[in-house]
């Protein structure tokens, strides 16, 4: 890195993640601004030999668990080894996989005084399918918004690619965690204890938005900034019944404690609704 320079560091948190960490891998090796540190925490995976090739660049962190620790201790983990001059932790999943120019353009967005009581932002994320190798030619994220009753949900996810739609920056309500950009002095600011940025009571889904909340509450931006492109893979897609019922639980259980924290009766009635579905009905 170059004197004067940010200093960027990408946290990847994999479980069982051979299939998709080469070509995350890739993608980052192959950005036009480098990362300066990529820190990947295993998180249990049956078999992590598959990270050792990487255990020899000179960028990359290898840091192998026992058990599964789920999402957001996986991620808090990364953040203890964070570099301790870090300007920039972009959170990437092990299933995503940004454009060449992703690192280049987010950097230099932030950098913009313009743009400095922004905290995270995240791009135009679409679909992709790793056992074809390619783009599903879907949206998977815009953003992550919520209906008046309390439903959060990916804009746009499932919908066909349109070039004419989505096309505009905007200060929108939470981030998808699978593509996440932010600011360390921001994430400074709604540290929960040292190192634990996501809270870890969440152990996986909807930590997101409860991160992007709290970033809200302390008056930081979050942009949608469309020209960031970045593909994704889902396993279940927007099919709920086709998610394990354990990942259910998890979603509406953290809904729950979501509208809970932020004082809101009918999102709060809407999750608990919709644990008893899963939970009685296994919806």
């Amino acid at each position: 890195m170059k004197i004067n320079q940010p200093l960027c560091s990408v946290i990847i948190v994999t479980h069982n993640g051979e299939k998709h960490i080469p070509k995350a891998m890739k993608c980052l090796k192959n950005q036009t601004r480098q990362a300066d540190e990529i820190i990947i925490v295993d998180s249990g995976s049956k078999n992590p030999n598959y990270l050792g090739k990487y255990q020899k660049e000179a960028n990359v962190k290898i840091i192998l668990g026992e058990k599964d620790i789920g999402f957001c201790k996986g991620n808090n983990l990364g953040m203890e080894k964070l570099h301790p001059s870090a300007d920039y932790v972009f959170f990437l999943n092990p299933d995503a996989f940004p454009n060449p120019d992703f690192l280049e353009n987010s950097i230099a967005y932030m950098e913009n005084p313009l743009n400095q009581c922004c905290g995270a932002i995240t791009g135009t994320t679409l679909g992709y399918d790793i056992d074809l190798d390619q783009p599903t030619g879907k949206y998977d994220s815009t953003g992550i918004f919520h209906s008046w009753y309390g439903k959060w949900y990916d804009r746009a996810q499932g919908e066909k690619f349109n070039a004419n739609l989505y096309i505009k920056e905007e200060d929108i309500p939470a981030i998808c965690g699978a593509v996440f950009f932010c600011r360390k002095t921001a994430l400074d600011e709604v540290e929960i204890r040292e190192a634990e940025i996501f809270d870890n009571t969440f152990f996986m889904y909807k930590e997101d938005i409860d991160l992007s909340l709290r970033l809200r509450k302390k008056g930081w931006k979050l942009m949608f900034v469309p020209q960031l492109l970045a593909y994704h893979c889902r396993g279940w897609h927007r099919d709920r019944g086709k998610a394990p019922r354990i990942m259910r639980l998890y979603s509406a259980k953290n809904e729950l404690k979501i509208h809970a924290r932020n004082l809101s009766p009918i999102g709060m009635l809407y999750s608990l609704m919709k644990l008893f579905a899963v939970k009685v009905f296994d919806l």
